[in-house]
C-alpha cells in the first residue's frame, strides 16, 4: 500500500517513531503535490485546514483514501467521505490514534494504511475533539484557570500533574506543544453547547503569543 502524506517536521518526526522498515510512504511538502501520485492507494494531510477550497481540491482525490487532520471539524463540516483523525502535536506518536468515519469499508481500508505504519485506531463518534484532545484541552484550561487565580507557578503546576498522573507533558508544556489557538478553537466550540468547555480570560490572551 503506497500512502502519501503531507506534515511539517514535527508530525513527520512523530508519525515516524514506529513506522515499519518496508513501509511505502512518501511525504509531501504541500497539497498539490498528491496530484502527482494519484495512482497511490491513501492520501493524509496532517496540514489540513478546513476551507471550501482544500476539501474541494482533497475530494478531486477520491474515492481513493483521504485522512485529514481534523479535531474541531466534523465531517459533516468537511466531507462525509473523508477520514477524521487526532493528528494534534504529541498524540501522532501514540501507537492508538482516534478517528471518525461514516462508512465500514473505508474504515477498513483505513485500518489497513495504519497498520503499515504500526499504529491502530480507535473509531468514535464524529463529533469535536473526539475524547483524548477534549480532556487534554479541559486539563490545560483549569491549569490556566489555577494560574490566573495565583493557586502555583506555571512549574509547580505542570511538575505535579507529570509526578499526580504520570502524563508525558505538564499542561502549559502540552499546550505549547499542541498550540494555544488549537486549543482554544476547541473549547471555544465545545463551549457553544457546554458552558464547562468556555476557555479562560487567560488562555484566550496567550492566543497572541508564546508562553
Amino acid at each position: 500500500m503506497q500512502i502519501i502524506i503531507l506534515a511539517d517536521a514535527v508530525q513527520r518526526e512523530e508519525l515516524s517513531i514506529d513506522i515499519l522498515s518496508d513501509a511505502e510512504v512518501l511525504w509531501v511538502h504541500n497539497e498539490k503535490e498528491f496530484l502527482s501520485y494519484k495512482n497511490a492507494d491513501a492520501f493524509i494531510d496532517l496540514e489540513f485546514i478546513n476551507t471550501p477550497e482544500r476539501v474541494s481540491f482533497l475530494a478531486q482525490l477520491l474515492p481513493k483514501l483521504v485522512i485529514i487532520n481534523s479535531v474541531t471539524d466534523t465531517l459533516q463540516e468537511t466531507d462525509l467521505s473523508f477520514v477524521r483523525i487526532n493528528g494534534w502535536s504529541t498524540f501522532l506518536a501514540s501507537s492508538l490514534l482516534e478517528g471518525s468515519c461514516t462508512d465500514e469499508d473505508v474504515k477498513h481500508k483505513t485500518e489497513e494504511a495504519f497498520s503499515t505504519l504500526n499504529k491502530r485506531i480507535e473509531w468514535l463518534a464524529d463529533e469535536p475533539g473526539f475524547i483524548t484532545a477534549r480532556v487534554v484541552s479541559m486539563i490545560v484550561n483549569e491549569a490556566f484557570i489555577a494560574l490566573g487565580e495565583g493557586v502555583s507557578t506555571v512549574e509547580e503546576i505542570n511538575t505535579a500533574m507529570k509526578l499526580g498522573t504520570a502524563y508525558p507533558y505538564g499542561p502549559f508544556e502540552w499546550a505549547e506543544k499542541i498550540g494555544v489557538q488549537n486549543i482554544v478553537t476547541l473549547l471555544t466550540r465545545l463551549g457553544k453547547t457546554q458552558r464547562r468547555y468556555t476557555p479562560s480570560d487567560l488562555l484566550v490572551q496567550e492566543t497572541n503569543k508564546a508562553i
